[in-house]
């Protein structure tokens, strides 16, 4: 992706080094997030769902700071996604304009190993999330690393996916198709809620494309082989994709976000058309 002389947001807080909560497992080998999960995935787990339910059960310990030096690739990537969400609150406070609603950005939050959210505990095995409380993305840049070592997924605008789908759930939120959909989920069966879970995530990965689809207008961002990057990455976390690659076969009644096809149709059609609302 071209993202010299590219502004970074400000609406970013830094907790890296910031140890959160009594009972947080911290820490992790290589491969420690993408295989958890695929575990969460495979189970049919959803882990929003998980933090939601957790929601205003934080615990009162402290957040302790320890002596944390973050390696140049971990500022470089930190960088980058401040570049990324500053891309992404451009992109749709000028949709939302030209439908007469005002984009409220969310704040993009970064940690290591764990973290206090308002939607409750989450680690770095989580992966990135959106919370609705706070209306805030969480990552923990080490995800990246995960994604190119163990999904064989990477790239600049991989990365960049990532981040705009995320940022898709907060323009869910602001137009109330999120809670609408957890609403109705609540009152249904596990399979049955699922499958609003996979619109939800599809729908995200389709505004992580209908962002690329404008940002590069405005900002000609993209590159030869930015789109192939990114629709890999769509593919390699399709749940049929993660679940066959753990035990061999899938369970479609437990997918929770897609599968590698839908994933990467999605994605592609918010590309192609940059259409919103869709």
């Amino acid at each position: 992706m071209r993202l010299n002389g590219r502004r970074q947001s400000s609406n970013f807080d830094d907790r890296r080094g910031r140890r959160g909560g009594s009972g947080l497992k911290i820490g992790g080998g290589i491969g420690a997030v993408i295989i958890a999960c695929i575990i969460a995935w495979v189970s049919g787990g959803n882990p929003l769902e998980v933090l939601m339910q957790n929601s205003g059960q934080l615990t009162s310990g402290s957040q302790h700071t320890s002596t944390y030096t973050p390696s140049a690739q971990e500022e470089q990537l930190a960088t980058f996604s401040r570049q990324i969400l500053a891309g992404t609150e451009d992109v749709w406070t000028k949709l939302f304009a030209q439908q007469g609603l005002r984009y409220e950005p969310p704040t993009l939050v970064l940690y290591s190993g764990a973290v206090q959210s308002g939607c409750g505990n989450a680690t770095s095995q989580t992966g990135p999330f959106y919370c609705s409380a706070d209306q805030s993305v969480y990552i923990d840049l080490s995800f990246f690393t995960e994604m190119k070592h163990t999904l064989g997924a990477d790239g600049d605008f991989a990365y960049a996916y990532v981040i705009a789908h995320e940022v898709g759930h907060h323009v869910q939120y602001l137009l109330g198709t999120l809670d609408d959909a957890h609403s109705r989920m609540s009152r249904m069966s596990d399979a049955e809620a699922n499958k609003i879970s996979v619109a939800l995530e599809l729908q995200a990965d389709y505004y992580a494309g209908v962002w690329a689809h404008h940002d590069n207008k405005m900002f000609g961002s993209l590159e030869d082989g930015d789109i192939e990057e990114a629709i890999d990455a769509a593919q390699k976390i399709g749940d049929d994709y993660l679940q066959k690659r753990a035990q061999g076969y899938s369970v479609p009644d437990s997918f929770t976000h897609g599968t590698s096809a839908q994933r990467s149709s999605a994605l592609r059609d918010g590309l192609s058309s940059g259409r919103f609302p869709q």
